[in-house]
């Protein structure tokens, strides 16, 4: 097959997809002032471009798969396919938002208000677009950075900006209107690359593997030993994508039980196994869930 040429999201996701990656079974490395890392696969090469151009990359045939945000594609309005959504991120695994903010004294308390008034943002087209959907004529402008600066100082009287938790723009001393836009990590492809067989069975390999090393990220698997008579009040406990899996050991008294849980729960339902008669409780990371 033709080689796959793949985005990785320079800047903010950078380091974060590059572990993806490396979980999902794919080694990534980066060398200074290179855009162009190294991975252990001969058909795939790999190009760093920041997530704002990779929709458009992505569009033109440059590129055949890359990953960014749903933001980007919506303020590109790119033609790309949507293989799948990825939420993760060095800093937590929740989406980030796009809300509309203003300091705490401002007048404007709806997106409503925002007309005749003047808007900082990164996101300026879709900003754009979500205003005019709304019949609200606004003045957007681009913002090159310190967006949240530009409303405390009073330079403008909106930014819509990104967010998380919204607790840097509560430091600020700002508020937060309204959300205008949740965004994710998307998988996107060129259509072309799509159509051709072989690059598109190299794409679906890529996400099924993407998405299964997320699905292991927060849970883990237990195994332990049950005798035979407390097998009931030991499965009742467990939780399993179906049911437990149960196997004799060679003692028929015995049973080797063994289920996947979420990692968080793991404190608390170890000593209720315990309590309900399980032995040799061991609990182990998963790396993938197909």
């Amino acid at each position: 097959m033709s080689i796959l040429k793949l985005g990785i999201p320079k800047g903010s996701l950078e380091a974060a997809t590059i572990e993806l990656f490396g979980k999902a079974g794919w080694k990534i490395t980066t060398h200074a002032r290179n855009y162009y890392p190294e991975i252990d696969d001969a058909d795939i090469r790999c190009a760093l471009i920041r997530a704002q151009e990779m929709a458009p990359y992505v569009e033109s045939g440059t590129l055949d798969l890359g990953l960014t945000g749903l933001d980007w594609i919506l303020e590109s309005e790119a033609k790309v396919e949507e293989i799948c959504t990825l939420t993760y991120s060095k800093a937590s695994h929740r989406p980030s938002r796009w809300v509309l903010v203003v300091r705490q004294d401002s007048p404007i308390r709806r997106v409503e208000d925002l007309a005749g008034r003047k808007i900082a943002t990164e996101l300026v087209g879709f900003t754009r677009r979500y205003l005019a959907a709304r019949g609200i004529k606004a003045a957007v402008e681009f913002s090159w950075g310190a967006t949240e600066a530009k409303v405390v100082e009073g330079l403008v009287d909106a930014v819509v900006e990104i967010t998380e938790t919204g607790s840097t723009i509560r430091a600020h001393g700002l508020r937060i209107v309204d959300d205008l836009l949740v965004t994710e990590t998307r998988l996107i492809a060129n259509p072309a690359a799509m159509e051709d067989a072989a690059r598109r069975a190299k794409i679906e390999q890529v996400a099924l593997m993407l998405q299964a090393a997320l699905r292991a990220r927060h849970k883990v698997a237990l195994k332990c030993n049950v005798p035979a008579d407390r097998l009931d009040a030991v499965a009742r406990l467990l939780p399993s994508l179906h049911a437990p899996t149960v196997s004799h050991l060679y003692d028929r008294r015995w049973l080797a039980v063994e289920t996947i849980v979420d990692a968080g729960a793991v404190r608390d339902l170890i000593p209720k196994l315990r309590q309900a008669g399980a032995e040799g409780i061991l609990e182990y990371e998963l790396t993938k869930m197909v």
